[in-house]
């Protein structure tokens, strides 16, 4: 069976890192399987449905690489699903209800009153035309439900093992609302059957819907596809991203310079018992990409944690995957060497042009003991310089000032830096250059 799998967010608002997860699952179960990846826009609600999410959306799908084989738009195909929906009421299984939402609300109090589950009693399932045409007297429009057939519905999910729903314990849902506008269900199945979806990943959220799902499925002649359904992720303590962490959209992290495999090194693993490791490209993920290794556990995501990934990617890049990115942040003429001494130092890329100065100046240098610096810049070797010179260099300082430690490492790097700590002054020192390294000892801006 080819496998395709589908993404359909609503372009009602960014992508946070729980909707990243779903998309990055999805795709990469496809491309482990040679299959096909469906970005789907459910746009079907037109009030809150907005063009600038739309590419917002396709924009963090691209940064991720995410690339997706086909695109629809669920706005588009408004007639198919009407029809579906006259197919439905034909076969009496979509029937109009004329409640107004004040009596359902008085409906469910009442039963939860009574210790009932607030399931809907088919009031109007067999309603008499007589009431029915006083309704339409009145003006009301009906919205439409899908009558369920009262049954255990069974399924293999992918990660949650055997698993069932009695369908006598829900409410007939509402596929189409008073004002005539479909609601999520109906176009999502009518275009998974369409579109030939063959595994639905998603929240364990939507469990309970699968059940009538599966029943619509069948209700419109089609085979239902599989499920997978994975554990919602939390923060780090168990609690609820949104609440404790505010927004955690792709946008935002992006623009706080993460990297987008730091992303995908980790959602592709949180929910597994793998080891979580920064991967060098979406490929590495696929190759050893099983969703059998999702547990039912909570997944729990930390902002620390990718931070931690995005420093180590970072550390590991090479310097033609960063040289255009350094030209980028105005740094064209960073070479492999600058790459190679400030890399490891970094947590963000962008902190690259922090250090350009210190290579190429001006710079104004810490002075705290002139006398020091001086007879330091005294006993500056020759050039050529390279690795070894920082060690011969501070051998020599020591020889002729009797310090060491601390009191000799760290008064040179405030004068040939500006700062207190960085990268590794045996990389740094050849990129300074005898003359700028012995102006900066003599407290010169340079």
């Amino acid at each position: 069976m080819s496998v395709t799998v589908r993404f359909a967010p609503s372009p009602t608002g960014l992508l946070h890192v729980g909707n990243a997860r779903v998309a990055l699952i999805n795709w990469l179960f496809a491309k482990a399987h040679g299959g096909y990846f469906l970005l789907r826009y459910d746009d079907t609600d037109a009030e809150r449905s907005r063009p600038e999410f739309v590419k917002a959306i396709a924009a963090d799908l691209t940064w991720l690489g995410l690339e997706w084989d086909r695109k629809s738009f669920q706005s588009a195909r408004l007639a198919r699903y009407g029809e579906a929906a006259e197919a439905l009421k034909a076969a009496g299984r979509l029937y109009p209800c004329f409640e107004t939402p004040e009596e359902l609300d008085y409906k469910r109090k009442r039963q939860l009153a009574r210790g009932l589950p607030p399931v809907y009693d088919r009031a109007h399932l067999h309603l008499p035309k007589a009431e029915r045409q006083r309704f339409e007297a009145e003006g009301r429009q009906p919205h439409w439900r899908f009558k369920l057939d009262h049954r255990v519905e069974q399924w293999e999910d992918l990660v949650r093992g055997s698993s069932h729903v009695d369908c006598a314990s829900l409410s007939d849902p509402v596929l189409i609302r008073a004002d005539g506008t479909f609601l999520y269900t109906l176009p999502s199945v009518v275009d998974d059957a369409d579109f030939g979806v063959s595994h639905i990943i998603r929240g364990e959220d939507h469990v309970t819907n699968t059940a009538p799902q599966l029943q619509l499925f069948r209700a419109i002649g089609a085979e239902p596809p599989a499920f997978a359904h994975l554990p919602l992720m939390t923060d780090k303590s168990g609690a609820g991203l949104s609440k404790r962490l505010g927004s955690l959209s792709l946008a935002d992290l992006r623009g706080q310079g993460i990297e987008a495999m730091a992303v995908n090194s980790l959602l592709a693993k949180l929910g597994t018992s793998d080891a979580i490791e920064e991967r060098g490209s979406l490929q590495d993920l696929t190759r050893d990409f099983s969703i059998g290794r999702f547990s039912r556990s909570t997944a729990r995501f930390d902002p620390v944690e990718l931070g931690h990934l995005n420093a180590r990617l970072l550390h590991g890049m090479d310097f033609e995957t960063a040289r255009p990115r350094l030209a980028a942040l105005g740094l064209k003429m960073a070479g492999a060497a600058f790459w190679a001494a400030v890399r490891g130092n970094l947590s963000v890329l962008d902190e690259a042009a922090q250090w350009w100065p210190v290579v190429t100046g001006p710079l104004v240098p810490v002075v705290e003991d002139q006398a020091f610096l001086s007879a330091a810049a005294d006993v500056l070797p020759p050039e050529p310089w390279d690795a070894a010179t920082w060690g011969l260099w501070t051998g020599a300082v020591k020889a002729a000032t009797g310090r060491k430690g601390r009191d000799l490492f760290h008064p040179l790097r405030l004068a040939l830096t500006g700062r207190g700590n960085g990268p590794e002054l045996k990389n740094l020192l050849p990129l300074i250059g005898r003359d700028k390294a012995r102006r900066r000892l003599g407290g010169e801006t340079v």
